[in-house]
């Protein structure tokens, strides 16, 4: 393999700069599983696992490596193996919360270029799940790509793609069939050598079956969706890298049906520009836009140039949002008197 198809650019090897001088070896996380990682490098695929100091020191999900992280370790090339010792600085980082009610960041990817935002056309099709996917897009830094997948089984394609135009502001937005094999190769140019692209959605949107059209392979299982509603089982158990034939990288992912927020304040902004650029619109600057006269917000919707809908998903994903941050600053709390403690714990040793 050699770095450059694997995406390590002259930015990565300044860097790296300090780590290379020292003769360590940079590689990218392919799969993460219990605690061991998968490597792709130069000498090829090695099992990696962080050194003592680097797991002593970290403190939070994000000081592990994720899925398309690039690492400086040093290599053992008789055992095939590599110990982790940094992480290089992460382009792009597309998380969510936990499943669950523990407040703690889940990282799904990293180092994306294109965030393909998977959704089938067929009765599992919702809008405003688009808008969470496309919240968590912005906020991850990579561009967000819309695919619509199962084409075949919809039958009025260009009513379902006005919808997504309602939220997707001039994204690009891709129509595909995987069982035709309809709109495949529209999706090659965003995989150029050096470049990753990340399939996001949910279970039963097709993203398996999407990675083997474009390998040109069988290279993922592909499971049927459920009868009488659409919806998918999960095919995919874990985050994966796959080095493609025409250069480029594609992290398939877990179908996620609960898609909770992490720190997307600004992706927020992003995804309602048209709710934001209406409440600038309003009278009064702290407009709550309930009964308020002159507020632009309540006339869009009274005119019927902003839906109810959109309007109502923007406030609740405004309170998980504040909820979030709650939470967030108690931890926060929490994890620097540990830090503190453990640091004392080893002085007093």
């Amino acid at each position: 393999m050699n770095l450059t198809q694997l995406g390590f650019s002259n930015e990565r090897i300044e860097q790296a700069g300090e780590w290379l001088a020292k003769e360590y070896v940079p590689g990218r996380v392919a799969l993460e599983h219990k605690g061991m990682y998968t490597l792709l490098t130069e000498s090829g695929e090695l099992k990696g696992e962080i050194s003592g100091k680097m797991r002593f020191e970290a403190s939070t999900r994000e000081d592990y490596p994720a899925v398309g992280d690039w690492v400086m370790c040093q290599v053992r090339e008789n055992e095939q193996s590599a110990t982790i010792h940094s992480i290089l600085p992460r382009s792009s980082k597309f998380s969510r919360k936990m499943a669950g009610v523990t407040t703690e960041e889940q990282i799904i990817a990293t180092n994306i270029d294109t965030v393909f935002l998977v959704n089938a056309l067929n009765r599992d099709f919702n809008v405003r799940r688009i808008e969470r996917y496309l919240l968590m897009a912005w906020e991850s830094g990579a561009n967000p790509v819309l695919v619509l997948s199962k084409s075949d089984l919809c039958e009025d394609v260009e009513e379902r793609v006005r919808e997504v135009e309602t939220v997707a502001f001039g994204l690009p937005i891709h129509i595909i069939s995987s069982e035709k094999e309809v709109g495949i190769d529209e999706l090659l140019p965003y995989l150029a050598e050096g470049k990753t692209g990340a399939l996001l959605g949910s279970s039963g949107a097709g993203k398996s079956t999407l990675v083997n059209r474009l390998y040109g392979q069988e290279i993922q299982k592909v499971k049927e969706i459920r009868e009488g509603d659409d919806k998918g089982k999960h095919t995919t158990t874990h985050r994966e890298l796959f080095l493609m034939p025409q250069g480029g990288l594609l992290i398939d992912t877990p179908g996620m049906r609960e898609l909770q927020l992490w720190n997307s304040s600004e992706g927020l902004s992003e995804s309602f520009q048209d709710v934001e650029n209406l409440s600038e619109l309003c009278k009064f600057r702290d407009c709550q836009h309930v009964e308020e006269p002159g507020c632009a917000v309540q006339e869009s919707i009274a005119t019927g140039e902003l839906s109810n809908d959109r309007y109502n998903a923007y406030k609740k994903l405004q309170r998980e949002l504040a909820y979030l941050e709650r939470k967030n600053n108690q931890r926060a709390q929490q994890q620097e008197k540990a830090k503190w403690k453990k640091i004392t714990k080893s002085m007093r040793r």
